[in-house]
């Protein structure tokens, strides 16, 4: 299957000065949503990944935008405010863990970037006072996050041997929550499967191409296999369903589908590949990206060719119309993702 061009056209339409716009009527940005952190910090990493292949004068300038954003949402005391109105108004007191370790990743990101000094010294500053944090993470995805900040933190200073003590202690963590709920049947870091699962394995990939702990990546191949065996059916990617989710020992929901669980395994299974040299998990990952491209349970593409954006997931019914900017950014970062690894 031929993949589709990387374009920039619908992201940028969907930010303007501030940031990009959380969600999107349909195609058009929904102002009363306003902003988050966590949307502004993907950005930040699927614009960067794009510099590295095309960059050009509109990245750039979405680049500073998103940049500046997180600048923004930072306090003093580095922890991150996650919602921002379109009055520029912030409409928190402090994010969610999440959003602290999307911060660090994205910083991370553009740290071991070759952007310009002055943008990866800003990530570095962000990053450092923010970090501060990391180590009352309870969420296994914002370790996850953090993790993968670090992992890119380490290629530009891998001098610095306290990242690499900082990737273990994290990694550490999420061992010790998959050892408390692993069974035979079950492989997995939590009691229930719910979103962006992908990550946890793929942030432990990435903990072992730092360390070369033989620990990381056996979890890490083990419980993607189990996200594998449950989401791939008669080689087709269907998402854990956000309608309930996936509970231990009850039966998994199917709907509604989600486009940030497409990318995020689809990334996980590139890691994978990169790690293993298994040619396996790179078959795999175009086999998932295809959820996009309407190898899915509806047949309906949920990347749209006409704008470069992407529908929000798929429903029963089927699509949801509108073009948010979790689904764009993620849809982005995996494509952009699949070119890199070719």
């Amino acid at each position: 299957m031929n993949l589709p061009p990387i374009e920039l056209e619908f992201l940028k339409a969907i930010t303007d000065d501030t940031g990009v716009f959380q969600h999107s009527k349909f195609g058009t940005p929904n102002r009363q949503e306003g902003y988050t952190t966590d949307d502004n910090a993907r950005a930040l990493i699927a614009v960067t990944k794009y510099n590295q292949i095309k960059g050009n004068i509109t990245s750039d300038r979405l680049i500073d935008t998103y940049l500046s954003f997180l600048l923004h949402m930072q306090r003093a005391d580095g922890k991150m405010h996650n919602f921002l109105n379109y009055d520029r108004n912030f409409l928190d007191d402090e994010g969610s863990e999440d959003c602290a370790g999307r911060t660090l990743w994205a910083c991370g990101y553009v740290i071991n970037s070759a952007l310009s000094a002055e943008k990866r010294l800003l990530a570095k500053e962000i990053f450092d006072k923010a970090f501060r944090w990391a180590c009352c993470f309870k969420s296994p995805r914002a370790k996850a996050f953090a993790i993968l900040g670090l992992a890119h933190y380490h290629k530009a200073y891998n001098e610095d041997h306290n990242l690499a003590q900082n990737i273990q202690t994290l990694s550490d963590g999420l061992l010790e929550y998959y050892k408390n709920t692993r069974s035979s049947d079950w492989r997995w870091f939590e009691p229930y499967l719910t979103y962006v699962n992908g990550r946890i394995p793929h942030a432990l990939f990435e903990a072992y191409r730092i360390t070369k702990k033989a620990k990381y990546i056996q979890v890490a191949d083990e419980s993607l296999k189990f996200l594998l065996e449950v989401q791939i059916l008669n080689n087709i990617f269907v998402p854990i369903g956000n309608h309930g989710w996936y509970r231990k020992g009850k039966s998994r929901s199917l709907y509604d589908q989600q486009s940030v669980e497409a990318a995020s395994m689809t990334e996980a299974t590139l890691s994978a590949y990169r790690e293993t040299n298994n040619c396996h998990y790179r078959t795999l990952a175009q086999t998932i990206f295809n959820w996009f491209l309407g190898r899915n349970t509806q047949n309906a593409f949920v990347y749209n060719s006409a704008t470069s954006g992407c529908y929000d997931g798929i429903t029963e019914e089927g699509l949801n119309y509108n073009q948010g900017a979790e689904s764009t950014i993620c849809y982005l970062s995996a494509r952009i993702e699949l070119q890199i690894s070719k």
